[in-house]
């Protein structure tokens, strides 16, 4: 089997449909959320979050919306953001009609939970004339009651149920520019409510293991669920739920992604636990290169190995590498090629300046790449 067989995923064929100026569904990215949790009438501190969070790659960010006083703020957020904005409607309809005419991209709103049929419609009416998606967000943990009643407990089944309910009724008034999650703090139930809802229609899917916890703990339950569906094709956009700064959320989303093969950016650093083999302190080098390289967002794999044992092989697979060797002398590595020796001290700061070099010069590539496209496009 060739290298390139098993690490091919096969994503799930779904519908596409636009949050602002993000594509997400069918052959689109998959595309990396978070939350705001400021208080939306803090325009300043909401727009200073976002700001933070696009600093981190985010490609949507949403925010809260219980009250009109909040769906006011919208609007001036909006103006000075640069990513699409998910107005958080629960209850009231007149937020959502509020969020989509202050220039929300998508509405996280359940049409079942909003009231008459005549209230659905007048928020699809105000989401059609201003160009305005939807999500519907089903969660474990505010199943309807008649859904507990019948089936005793939050399942898969009743997860999938409830979904498929609120997606008929935006069907029943011509609406189809949504998207679908069915979330819950269980894993084991997540997962299977996401593989049953990507049976059953061909929406595009939001998924996230909600209320996962802190950043190491909720990292380690979502990449075990999200990691699972991703790697089965489920999912087209994410959200990294965790109990820690919004920008977090998409550091952590963008490197499941990374692992998974499924969407590159900035550094992939491989590098070794360390032992007593190692040549240099591996542990603080890597934390100090990954400070010193967190503004590259162009996508290249850079190895660290403390000593000569796995250092050249991983060398051989990365643009970049360095393999610890004695005497305070370490071999640099550069398209798998030994290319010269460095001492202790260079480290960090010689590698961060040989990557923003490679970088710039993949960035060159790419442009004249695009700009030769568009020209041939042009004849």
């Amino acid at each position: 089997m060739s290298v390139r067989a098993y690490r091919d995923i096969m994503r799930r064929k779904s519908r596409q449909i636009r949050v602002g100026s993000v594509l997400v569904g069918g052959d689109a990215p998959i595309s990396v959320q978070t939350m705001t949790n400021t208080l939306t009438t803090d325009v300043k501190a909401t727009v200073e979050q976002i700001k933070s969070a696009e600093a981190a790659g985010v490609d949507i960010v949403r925010v809260s919306c219980p009250d009109e006083e909040s769906t006011k703020a919208l609007k001036q957020i909006v103006r000075e953001v640069n990513v699409p904005v998910v107005a958080d409607i629960h209850f009231h309809y007149k937020r959502g009609i509020e969020a989509a005419e202050a220039g929300a991209a998508c509405l996280r709103i359940n049409p079942g939970n909003i009231g008459s049929s005549d209230r659905v419609r007048e928020v699809v009416k105000a989401a059609k004339d201003n160009g305005c998606s939807m999500r519907i967000g089903v969660n474990a943990g505010s199943l309807e009651r008649e859904l507990l009643e019948r089936y005793g407990e939050p399942c898969p089944e009743a997860l999938v149920e409830s979904a498929l309910t609120h997606a008929k009724i935006l069907e029943d008034h011509d609406f189809r520019e949504f998207k679908i999650s069915v979330k819950a703090s269980d894993i084991f139930l997540a997962v299977a409510a996401y593989q049953g809802l990507a049976e059953a229609c061909d929406y595009p899917l939001h998924i996230g293991i909600t209320e996962a916890g802190g950043l190491r703990t909720g990292t380690v339950k979502s990449s075990i669920g999200l990691g699972m569906l991703l790697w089965s094709g489920i999912g087209d956009t994410v959200r990294v739920s965790l109990s820690a700064e919004p920008a977090e959320e998409v550091r952590v989303g963008f490197e499941m992604l990374k692992s998974l093969n499924l969407r590159h950016r900035g550094v992939n650093l491989i590098s070794c636990p360390s032992c007593a083999r190692q040549n240099f302190d591996v542990i603080k080098t890597v934390e100090a290169l990954e400070k010193r390289v967190a503004h590259i967002t162009t996508p290249m794999t850079v190895s660290v190995i403390g000593c000569v044992v796995n250092g050249p092989g991983e060398a051989r697979e990365t643009m970049i590498g360095l393999t610890g060797g004695g005497n305070n002398t370490h071999m640099v590595y550069m398209d798998g090629e030994q290319h010269h020796r460095i001492k202790d001290e260079d480290i960090v700061e010689h590698l961060g300046q040989m990557i923003e070099k490679r970088a710039a010069e993949l960035d060159a590539a790419d442009a004249a790449a695009k700009a030769k496209a568009a020209a041939t496009a042009a004849e």
